[in-house]
């Protein structure tokens, strides 16, 4: 059998994850001098309100090699083999941990970067699950994932421009006249770093700029699942979720609390949509 272990930036809801027996090893998020571990002793709920009144931007970080190892050993000792998959490579050193946590043991484990984060990466190891539950071998399961990954699209929506001012990608004063303008910035990923694609000046013009964006990939998406993760902005995630049912037919929609990890990213009122 194989067995899929996941890290805590894919934000999968606890229910899926229990219901597919998916392992999760947490990533940690340090906010005004405290440590936190994502999904074990914060909530995304508490983090927004402790991430609100930091003076300083949260840093987060990847897993130990030991944390990995932990729990390849406990999969190990049952006969089971591994399917890891991580967080993108070009966003956190997680995929390194992981790969160090399979050298320092013998254990049968793959690593995969799935090259995405938040539900791009959580629906890739929903995806996983599924065909092990079938008993598809582990090379069966990656060859899929590999066309998945290829095909999925991941928009980042940043309501604010806060964050990336603390984390000091840009200057207090292009902070604020983007926020006196009322400026948007949409970025997508793409071979799992994050790009530009292009700055809205106001909501409405960038929810509709992004549902045209999305309406490019097809009008029938009936054979697409959709994830929609948001920090503290759940009227614009149901928003677009509507929409999106509206429009493409999707398979599923799965809105979400974004944790910690991805939510120190993209900020208050960000979302991700990931499909």
């Amino acid at each position: 059998m194989v067995q899929i272990v996941i890290d805590s930036s894919a934000d999968l809801p606890e229910e899926i994850r229990e219901k597919l027996n998916i392992h999760t090893v947490p990533l940690t998020v340090t906010i005004d001098g405290i440590e936190y571990a994502e999904g074990v002793n914060i909530t995304p709920q508490e983090f927004y309100e402790k991430m609100s009144k930091a003076t300083e931007l949260p840093k987060t970080a990847q897993p130990s090699p030991a944390a990995f190892s932990k729990v390849f050993k406990q999969i190990a000792s049952l006969g089971d083999s591994i399917l890891c998959l991580t967080i993108s490579s070009k966003l956190s050193g997680t995929y390194q941990s992981a790969i160090m946590a399979k050298e320092m043991e013998p254990v049968d484990a793959t690593i995969f970067d799935t090259r995405a984060g938040s539900l791009g990466h959580g629906f890739q190891a929903i995806r996983a699950a599924e065909l092990a539950a079938q008993g598809c071998s582990r090379e069966e399961i990656l060859s899929e994932l590999k066309e998945y990954r290829q095909n999925m699209t991941i928009l980042i929506l940043l309501d604010t421009l806060e964050n990336i001012v603390k984390g000091g990608r840009l200057s207090k004063f292009q902070g604020s006249l983007a926020k006196i303008l009322n400026i948007k910035v949409l970025l997508q990923g793409v071979e799992g770093a994050v790009e530009l694609v292009e700055k809205i000046r106001g909501k409405k013009r960038f929810l509709d700029r992004v549902l045209e964006i999305i309406g490019q990939k097809g009008e029938d998406l009936s054979d697409r699942r959709f994830g929609i993760t948001h920090l503290n902005n759940i009227k614009d995630a149901e928003f677009l979720k509507n929409e999106i049912i509206k429009r493409f037919n999707p398979k599923d929609v799965i809105i979400n609390y974004m944790g910690p990890t991805m939510g120190t990213y993209a900020g208050s009122g960000g979302i991700i949509i990931s499909f």
